[in-house]
């Protein structure tokens, strides 16, 4: 790898530690309700806006000790090992794709594919972020965050169906379980006044397989059953617990067990290693 690739991966990285932090900043705000555009970064614990200092991803954490600059608490390495792994997905992305500083000084016709591909996968990689680390955290599939994935799918299947004259019939099926979803859980919400953690997971696996492909999809869900199963089989091992016996039910697992985190997870990892193996064509 010559100095100018070494130089383009460096970049690649340092965008995708923006991502990282930004990824931080709508975890934190999504849940609450909060703007995460236009509202000022600040500590969440003096509520003192922070300055540009404070806000370089990675190394802000690092020299400051992981605490805040004005109050002195704690920060959660979190944000850190977000931003970080967010630079480093980037970056492999970029690498799995043969995405370098050629490809991108080619022509546009031969490299504008090659750079959308890329840039839609960065916004499906930040749906799942988004999805996945929320989820963890409330036990919920934020309905902006399902939004944002129906957006971004609508238009991924746009630009194949236009740039790369993909069969449009598989997609309209996709569509159509998006519309039946959608119609789903808001006679849910009328009826019960909340959203439906079921229909926020079906509407995710439909992102899923769309960006990443039916069959990594089915292999996702496969995995993440694996998990539930070994779950499952551990709390039984604990039956001798008395707050334990207690059956566990679809809500119970939904509390305890962070289904979309899981499904994630098992997403992205089973996607790169497909590309890692070669036995999928960008």
């Amino acid at each position: 790898m010559d100095i100018y690739n070494v130089i383009f991966y460096v970049l690649i990285f340092i965008i995708g530690t923006l991502f990282g932090s930004f990824y931080t900043l709508a975890v934190y705000r999504i849940p609450k309700k909060q703007d995460i555009t236009h509202t000022h970064s600040y500590c969440p614990n003096c509520n003192h806006k922070l300055g540009i200092l404070d806000l370089i991803p990675v190394f802000s954490y690092i020299f400051l000790g992981g605490k805040c600059r004005y109050c002195k608490q704690k920060i959660r390495p979190r944000y850190f090992i977000i931003e970080t792994l967010s630079g480093f997905t980037f970056v492999v992305l970029a690498y799995l794709m043969n995405l370098d500083i050629y490809a991108v000084t080619d022509e546009i016709a031969i490299s504008g594919p090659k750079i959308l591909e890329y840039i839609f996968m960065v916004l499906y990689i930040t749906f799942v972020v988004l999805m996945a680390v929320t989820e963890k955290e409330n036990r919920k599939i934020e309905k902006s965050v399902s939004v944002y994935g129906i957006v971004i799918s609508i238009m991924y299947i746009v630009y194949l169906c236009i740039r790369e004259q993909a069969v449009i019939y598989r997609y309209v099926i996709f569509l159509a379980f998006y519309v039946l979803i959608l119609v789903l859980d808001t006679i849910t919400l009328k009826k019960y006044a909340k959203d439906s953690y079921t229909n926020g997971i079906l509407l995710t696996v439909i992102t899923m397989a769309i960006f990443t492909g039916v069959e990594i999809t089915v292999s996702t869900i496969i995995y993440v059953l694996l998990i539930i199963f070994i779950y499952m089989l551990l709390m039984k091992l604990k039956k001798n617990s008395k707050e334990n016996r207690k059956k566990i039910g679809d809500k119970d697992l939904n509390k305890t067990l962070p289904i979309g985190f899981y499904l994630g997870i098992a997403n992205v990892v089973t996607f790169f290693v497909v590309m890692i193996c070669g036995n999928l064509v960008i």
